[in-house]
């Protein structure tokens, strides 16, 4: 939990929350940030008290103070990983969620809840993700790219032309709205491609589409019980997502036995075209017409007291509790992975 991404608060507060509840449930557990180390029952504690979720993400210049001095490339050495018969990543973002961390976990052996290296890395690439997605039947919305891949921003001509207005502007590779902008008109492309290559040097522009918000989580090969969301504002942004009172969600959302089952259907047709494991969330718009488009996979969804996930599994039946253990076990029983 933790490590060095933008969503490094949401992280630690994910882990604090699923150590209690594996330790609830009889494991015995360690917790580890990749930016320092195993921490000592003292700082969960003090972390718990303090609470580490803000209204904003942690600065550039505070993640880079720690890069300077994070463990990660020396991951597969610590006796704490080694040891373990599971390391339950509770990582968003980064290279807790595009892969690497995965990679060196695969390469000294040891077993880890959530997606492979292969599978966390396409999940991560909004860009890759969406054409998988639209491969496979899944509904997602036109976009446009701009980056050393991709060549020069599109013009405001070209959006308009392409995509119309308003557009989303985000990072390619990044969670929870970090970097991200709704733009309604021309003059606003400029600065909220400077905005999101703060973040990534790969932006998406994609077209906005507006209505409902919805959520299907993933655990195993069962679809759980489609949310919806309903933000205070316009975007479900980070303030939004993890600020106690900030967004209602509804779980089940009052939707038609038809419109549940395609929503569940396209969840699980997404989780299986970025050959994910574990567990996933997959959020979705849906526009008054009832279409539904696939906004983006989650590989390490929140689990924080304000998160999507443990609240679709609650309304499956599963404690936050039994969840955990469920998701742990799943890892503790699965075979090598290759994707």
């Amino acid at each position: 939990m933790g490590g060095t991404s933008s969503e490094r608060d949401v992280s630690l507060s994910s882990g604090l929350r699923i150590a209690e509840a594996l330790r609830e449930s009889g494991h015995e557990v360690i917790a580890f940030d990749p930016a320092r180390g195993p921490l000592a029952r003292e700082e969960e504690a003090a972390m718990r008290r303090a609470g580490v979720v803000k209204t904003v993400p942690p600065t550039r210049e505070e993640l880079r103070e720690l890069e300077r001095s994070s463990r990660a490339p020396s991951l597969g050495t610590f006796p704490e990983v080694l040891g373990a018969d599971v390391v339950f990543l509770a990582l968003h973002g980064g290279q807790g969620e595009d892969g690497t961390i995965q990679a060196l976990l695969d390469m000294v052996g040891v077993r880890y809840t959530g997606s492979g290296h292969l599978a966390s890395a396409l999940a991560m690439d909004k860009d890759l993700s969406k054409r998988l997605f639209r491969d496979a039947g899944v509904g997602t919305a036109e976009w446009m790219m701009t980056g050393p891949t991709f060549g020069p921003a599109p013009t405001e001509d070209e959006v308009t032309e392409t995509l119309g207005w308003p557009v989303i502007v985000k990072p390619s590779r990044e969670g929870s709205t970090v970097g991200l902008t709704l733009v309604r008109e021309p003059a606003g492309l400029a600065p909220a491609i400077a905005e999101a290559a703060r973040h990534d040097d790969e932006v998406m522009i994609e077209r906005y589409i507006p209505g409902r918000e919805l959520t299907v989580a993933v655990v195993g090969d069962l679809a759980l019980p489609v949310g919806e969301i309903f933000p205070k504002h316009e975007i479900y942004d980070y303030e939004c997502k993890y600020t106690a009172g900030m967004a209602y969600e509804q779980f089940p959302a009052d939707l038609t036995s038809e419109t549940t089952a395609e929503a569940q259907r396209q969840g699980l047709a997404a989780f299986r075209a970025l050959k994910l494991g574990g567990y996933a969330r997959i959020d979705f718009r849906m526009t008054e017409a009832g279409e539904l488009y696939c906004l983006e996979a989650n590989t390490l969804p929140g689990m924080t007291p304000t998160s999507l996930v443990p609240q679709a599994a609650a309304a499956a039946g599963m404690s936050f509790q039994e969840f955990c253990d469920k998701v742990a076990r799943l890892a503790a029983g699965a075979a090598s992975r290759a994707t």
